[in-house]
């Protein structure tokens, strides 16, 4: 630790920076661990940011986005190659020149990943966390972005009603884990699809789904469905698209409704798979909306009201994959893309 331009102290501040543009999957030689630069643990005289410790960082499959050469279309703003990528954090602050923090208030929002972050706090980016009698890493999952993704697309654009039938694709995952146990809290029929034996058995016997299979196993995805579906689908939680979507297509119901939340299948793709069934939507009368989780942050108050007491009360159950330091960052992130995460994907960046 020396002194800094501030007369404060400085850091070493750890860093996971984006070498250059990705092309298909990320590798780990797509990212280098810097431990050359360093932060100083004082803000400049009349700054409105604040300096913060960052202590769990999520990996969310929307990041693959960012990673890609700027794009019109893009939900968020690429990645600049030769900095520090940007995602979901929880942070502690260290130093506040922002007048809705203070030392020691805890947040989560927008980061660097990297050990210190200086931010300036935008509503419906950054948050302050009131609720401390809770695991600080839910911020990153259940109490964050991703919780907050599954209530408002589950309640707010599926528009659900009790008794119906509800499918959720990648549903071990930190948004379709809690979108099954959402509808099946409302009285629906829920099941939901997995990479692998272990996330199918968790959907069926820790989150309650009433079935779940191994879409890797099935050879014919419209069979399947409509084993698990013989009275068809009413709401489609899509996260994966492609030849899911097209098999989901035919098995919907009159005025089912369809919440894009991602389509983690293509993001990788350089030619993006196309969807032949889309003709079910006009005879079968299916609503499809894609949405973002920040148009609905208005809501996260109540969101908090609703979801603290389910936590509390042991109904609601929720599963970490949990990374130990930013060195295993590029590591845990990438292995999204190949179904390595069991539940939600954390990097533990500092323990309180």
């Amino acid at each position: 630790m020396s002194t800094g331009g501030n007369g404060g102290a400085t850091a070493t501040n750890k860093q996971v920076i984006l070498r250059d543009y990705v092309s298909g999957f990320p590798k780990e030689s797509d990212f280098d661990i810097t431990t050359t630069t360093t932060v100083e643990l004082k803000l400049p005289k009349g700054s409105n940011s604040v300096l913060v410790k960052n202590l769990y960082l999520s990996c969310d499959p929307y990041m693959r986005s960012r990673m890609g050469k700027p794009a019109a279309s893009g939900i968020a703003q690429a990645y600049t190659p030769g900095k520090p990528i940007l995602g979901f954090g929880v942070s502690r602050v260290i130093e506040s020149g922002h007048p809705d923090y203070k030392e020691g208030d805890l947040m989560w929002g927008i980061v660097g990943w990297e050990e210190y972050s200086v931010v300036t706090p935008i509503p419906d980016m950054h948050f302050k966390i009131h609720h401390t009698d809770v695991p600080l890493s839910y911020y990153t999952g259940l109490l964050g972005m991703p919780g907050m993704t599954a209530y408002a697309g589950f309640y707010e654009v599926c528009s659900p009603k009790k008794g119906e039938t509800v499918y959720v694709s990648a549903a071990s995952g930190a948004v379709g884990q809690l979108v099954g146990q959402f509808a099946k809290m409302m009285g629906c029929y829920v099941v939901g699809s997995a990479g692998s034996k272990e996330k199918v058995d968790l959907l069926k016997n820790k989150f309650g789904f009433d079935d779940a299979f191994n879409y890797k196993e099935e050879q014919d995805l419209t069979a399947a469905l409509k084993r698990c579906f013989p009275r068809g689908i009413d709401i489609y939680f899509e996260n994966v698209g492609g030849k899911m979507l097209d098999a989901v297509l035919l098995n919907m119901n009159v005025h089912g409704r369809i919440a894009v939340c991602g389509m983690i299948s293509q993001y990788n793709l350089e030619n993006h798979e196309g969807v032949h069934n889309l003709s079910n939507i006009i005879y079968k009368r299916i609503r499809i909306q894609g949405f973002a989780v920040f148009d609905f942050y208005d809501k996260y108050a109540k969101f908090l009201e609703f979801v603290i007491p389910c936590i509390k009360e042991g109904k609601i159950a929720y599963v970490e994959d949990v990374a130990e330091g930013l060195e295993k960052a590029p590591e845990a992130l990438i292995g999204l893309f190949h179904g390595n995460n069991v539940g939600k994907q954390v990097v533990v960046v500092a323990h309180e």
